[in-house]
């Protein structure tokens, strides 16, 4: 550039000097002088390049970082270029792109437009989440309050209460939950209520009997006579095995009603059962009969399951008329209600299936479920002095449940009912 000065003794003609190709300014800063090629190539110079030179006022005369011939340049920018000195003096400066480009004004125009369209997308994105958050929140938060409302609700005694269901999702199994849980607790509560109702019946009817006898007796309404005095020692004796039978349950359920359990040959320990139940039969005029189609030494309580299996006799015997039959038996299951008839002994993880049919009147279908609950009689007419203490079964339950086993019913109205107990042959 000085040598070019140099020779013309002007800078007139200088912003030809790229279009000629008499040096490049390309993209890597200065070209290597008159007739040699810049490191960008020729015509790169024209507004692109990434250097200008101003004269000695300042003033463009080859355009480049965004200036144009002609165009004056900063002096604060002057100061940070290279000086063009010919013959001890500064003709000239090149000045160089050392930060971020300068931009003409179509440029500054064009940055312009772009920041105020991320501007007004930023904005714009930003009401569009927040929109979305507060329906997603507010989606979220709605079952949450509505679950919140109603759990406060059972806690304060309002069983039973219920939410709606929104959705398929977490909450929507949570909201399921939560109904079936207020539903069993409603349940939970009105069985109780009867349950303490029918105590206080149950427990009423013969303390009553006891007392009306006794007054009756003090009174001289009544002869002291030996049917009174054991008519008032039964309702004694039933009163106390009501009592036994609600201490026993309790226990039971607790998991605090001691088990003795020993090995115990399945098929005699349940002969000498029949055989003791058998002069009541015949007094009923029921035939008693045993059916023992497998056998087996299983470990056991034998005493607590002895009075599981009588009192399914018992209620078997109640319930039969005069001339019926009732089959007390053994049969083999690989799983609770799948019966397998063959004669052999129970191999590991098989279950022995201890059952008690009759032929009596059935069980309806829609006393089924119910029949281990505690007082539950599926005959209401039937008087509650002509059967047990109505706690039976639901202690032949807990103890089946305390050895790992299971008890069901199964029942055709007319055709009489099975009772039948499956344990396993392993944890018996």
């Amino acid at each position: 550039l000085g040598d070019y000065y140099q020779q013309r003794g002007s800078w007139e003609g200088a912003s030809a000097l790229l279009e000629g190709g008499q040096f490049g300014m390309g993209a890597g800063g200065m070209g290597q002088g008159p007739g040699g090629q810049g490191a960008g190539g020729p015509g790169r110079g024209q507004g692109r390049s990434r250097a200008a030179v101003a004269d000695a006022s300042g003033a463009v005369v080859v355009e480049g970082i965004g200036y144009q011939v002609g165009e004056q340049i900063p002096e604060s920018t002057l100061q940070g270029g290279a000086p063009i000195v010919v013959d001890g003096e500064v003709v000239g400066t090149v000045v160089q792109l050392r930060g971020a480009p300068v931009l003409t004004a179509a440029g500054s125009a064009f940055l312009e437009r772009v920041n105020t369209l991320l501007i007004v997308t930023a904005v714009g994105a930003t009401l569009v989440a927040l929109l979305l958050g507060v329906l997603l929140a507010r989606t979220m938060t709605r079952p949450i309050k509505e679950l919140t409302t109603a759990a406060y609700a059972v806690a304060h005694g309002e069983l039973g209460r219920s939410v709606q269901v929104h959705s398929n999702d977490e909450l929507g199994a949570l909201a399921t939950a939560f109904n079936q849980m207020s539903a069993d607790l409603a349940q939970a509560q009105e069985r109780r209520q009867q349950m303490t109702a029918d105590i206080a019946h149950d427990l009423r009817t013969p303390v009553s009997i006891i007392q009306g006898h006794a007054e009756a007796l003090q009174d001289g309404v009544l002869p002291p006579s030996e049917e009174n005095f054991r008519l008032i020692h039964e309702e004694a004796l039933r009163l106390n095995r009501m009592v036994e039978d609600l201490r026993t349950l309790s226990r039971a359920e607790a998991g605090e009603l001691p088990l003795l359990k020993r090995a115990v040959a399945v098929g005699p320990w349940l002969q000498g059962l029949v055989e003791a139940q058998r002069p009541r039969a015949a007094q009923r005029k029921i035939a008693l009969e045993i059916k023992k189609e497998t056998d087996g030494i299983v470990t056991m309580d034998a005493d607590r399951m002895a009075q599981v299996v009588n009192n399914l006799i018992d209620n078997a015997l109640r319930h039969t008329p005069e001339g019926g039959k009732v089959i007390v038996g053994t049969r083999r299951a690989t799983a609770p209600g799948q019966v397998q008839p063959e004669q052999a002994r129970p191999g590991p993880g098989e279950t022995v299936a201890l059952y008690v049919q009759d032929t009596g009147a059935g069980i309806a279908p829609e006393d089924l479920p119910h029949l281990f609950e505690r007082f539950y009689r599926g005959d209401k007419s039937r008087r509650r002095h002509e059967g047990g203490s109505g706690l039976g079964l639901a202690i032949a339950r807990s103890i089946v449940a305390m050895h790992g086993g299971r008890i069901w019913a199964e029942s055709v109205p007319g055709n009489g009912a099975v009772f039948v107990v499956a344990l396993d042959a392993e944890t018996l």
